[in-house]
């Protein structure tokens, strides 16, 4: 899988750019804040629907402009398809000229896996991002998953007004019984769904952090945490924290609170991991995630690396590049950056990006 071309009109700082993509390796450089990662979010945007640096849509579209508009051509092993994004105030799709009614008939149209400098967090900081992570990396495998959470979601922000409403008006406690159904249902599908993907990613992790590192004393797992594994004990759950959820007037418990432990040598790498420990799990992680996506879709997905390799020393960079021959690849960076492979290279300044 890889993309061959993409086109921005009005796009954040770009007023229109043509892009031609090398199926291989791409490297996008230029100083910082002249429209690098403009391209790495338009692909992004293509691929899972929405941004992931604003949760404005307006925020997409180039300054004292009414509309932007995104084309991107890409080619799979068994077909060709090309992906139109319009934002107006609001994003619209379409897929080879055929409006698409919902984002989770976006996900999925192309596979992509991306680094960004924040995903560092996804170690470092708490659950929610952790969550993100392996949420999105299924959503883009399993379209009914993103539905399950978005039913999910809906049902436990109805359920915390409610608790909300037999606090302050004193309305009847038995219709939580409603949306304790219909969480611990959709809990439970979602659960088996992240216990898959992260025992996937458990069979992988420690050969891809001693590969990077090239260090057999130190060894990385992971741990999922979970209170929902089944129907049943989501539902009796529930029961038992309902009085202080209305007190609280949130729902305490429940899949929306999962998360999933990383340990090097036993300890958590969140508390005990130095950084260069810490972003070389996060390295070996997005590496189970491109070997993930591969398996199941029998193809390599598109690898976006925006403003990382950077950060990475030369050995670590080649036994990273090692393991992912077979994708296309897209780096943005500062400075250019040599690499022991054939690519393409591209120059952006103000908005406007220009293949060497």
């Amino acid at each position: 899988m890889f993309i061959r071309q993409l086109k921005l009109k009005n796009f954040r700082n770009y007023d229109y750019q043509e892009i031609d993509f090398n199926k291989n390796i791409n490297i996008i450089y230029g100083n910082n804040a002249q429209g690098k990662t403009n391209i790495i979010e338009a692909i992004f945007l293509c691929a899972y629907g929405k941004s992931f640096r604003v949760k404005k849509d307006s925020d997409l579209i180039k300054f004292d402009k009414d509309k932007a508009k995104i084309d991107l051509i890409y080619e799979r092993v068994d077909r060709e398809g090309k992906i139109e994004a319009e934002i107006d105030g609001k994003k619209s799709f379409s897929s080879n000229g055929i409006k698409l009614n919902r984002i989770s008939d976006v996900v999925g149209k192309i596979n992509v896996v991306i680094f960004t400098p924040d995903d560092i967090n996804i170690v470092k900081e708490g659950p929610k991002e952790r969550r993100r992570f392996i949420d999105m990396m299924i959503s883009s495998l399993k379209p009914n998953y993103l539905h399950l959470l978005s039913s999910y979601n809906q049902a436990l922000e109805q359920r915390n007004n409610y608790l909300r409403q037999i606090k302050q008006e004193n309305k009847d406690t038995s219709m939580l019984d409603i949306w304790d159904d219909q969480l611990s249902k959709y809990s439970s599908e979602i659960y088996r769904y992240r216990k898959l993907y992260i025992e996937k990613i458990s069979e992988k992790l420690n050969s891809f952090y001693e590969m990077i590192t090239n260090n057999k004393e130190e060894k990385v797992k992971i741990k999922y945490i979970s209170t929902g594994k089944d129907k049943q004990t989501y539902s009796d759950n529930l029961a038992k924290t309902r009085d202080i959820d209305i007190k609280r007037g949130f729902t305490s418990t429940g899949i929306h609170r999962d998360d999933f432990i990383l340990y090097i040598n036993d300890r958590p790498a969140q508390v005990y991991g130095s950084q260069g420990q810490k972003r070389t799990l996060l390295l070996a992680l997005k590496l189970c995630e491109l070997s993930i996506v591969k398996e199941d879709i029998n193809e390599s997905p598109i690898l976006l690396l925006d403003d990382f390799m950077s950060e990475l020393d030369e050995t670590r960079r080649n036994n990273f590049l090692e393991n992912i021959k077979e994708c296309q690849i897209i780096i943005t960076c500062t400075d250019k950056i040599k690499l022991d492979a054939d690519y393409s290279e591209y120059y952006v300044e103000k908005g406007v990006c220009r293949k060497l």
